[in-house]
């Protein structure tokens, strides 16, 4: 009897240390920040780690990004990423986790003068998900007034309308451009030369979460991921590759 009441007590113990699994949503594939279905990518190995250092067992969910701020809404996960303040989502918000380096980008060959977020309303853009709430108060001014402004949910198409000329500017990180290139090489002429647009600072990203709690405890895993040295490491492991 004394065996079996050990057993029970060691069987609570076990179950009360478990991990907590926390369901992260992420956007579609964007390498080398996210690579859609798998355990890696820049963004992904920074959230899973900080969330691993916090005690909590992370599960993904890879959707478009105007989907995944519904299911935060909704209560179907936990978090999201790759989100901050000006949203338009209401959660708790992480201590800021990444940045991504975003312009402006077009055929150098059209010869285009673009000095400013405003001047983009001149042209047709080409944006990804949420980015008229994400980039700040001038492109979101842009984007209500430019009808020729949209928005796509797979990054890929971005690569696509640009070098195919059916869109006349992108707005995207150069990391994520740069690397579908390979991807779309056998479907347009990657080879033309770029003009890019440095019209953006870099746009901090932060983790929406549902429960303050949880923000808290992420944010003291996301610190000692910076403390330890991991950050740098995950950090050049992606962009020197």
């Amino acid at each position: 009897m004394v065996r079996w009441w050990v057993g029970l007590i060691l069987a609570c113990l076990s179950v009360a240390d478990a991990a907590q699994v926390l369901h992260v949503g992420f956007g579609t594939h964007k390498p080398p920040y996210v690579f859609e279905g798998e355990p890696r990518g820049l963004e992904y190995e920074i959230v899973a780690r900080a969330a691993a250092n916090a005690g909590f067992e992370l599960t993904a969910y890879y959707a478009p990004m105007e989907r995944l701020h519904l299911m935060l809404r909704r209560g179907e996960i936990d978090a999201i990423t790759t989100t901050h303040e000006r949203s338009g989502v209401e959660a708790f918000y992480s201590n800021v986790y990444i940045h991504y380096h975003n312009a402006a980008v077009a055929l150098a060959r059209r010869g285009y003068r673009i000095e400013r977020v405003a001047d983009l309303g001149r042209y047709s853009v080409s944006a990804f998900q949420r980015a008229r709430f994400l980039l700040g108060p001038d492109f979101e001014r842009m984007a209500m007034g430019n009808p020729r402004y949209r928005e796509e949910a797979l990054q890929i198409n971005r690569n696509r309308l640009l070098y195919s000329g059916r869109i006349d500017v992108v707005v995207a990180d150069k990391l994520i451009i740069q690397y579908f290139n390979r991807e779309v090489a056998d479907q347009v002429d990657i080879h033309q030369p770029l003009a890019w647009f440095e019209i953006f600072p870099p746009t901090p990203y932060r983790v929406g979460f549902r429960q303050d709690e949880q923000r808290r405890r992420f944010d003291e895993g996301l610190h000692m991921l910076r403390e330890s040295g991991e950050y740098q490491r995950i950090e050049q492991r992606y962009l020197t590759d």
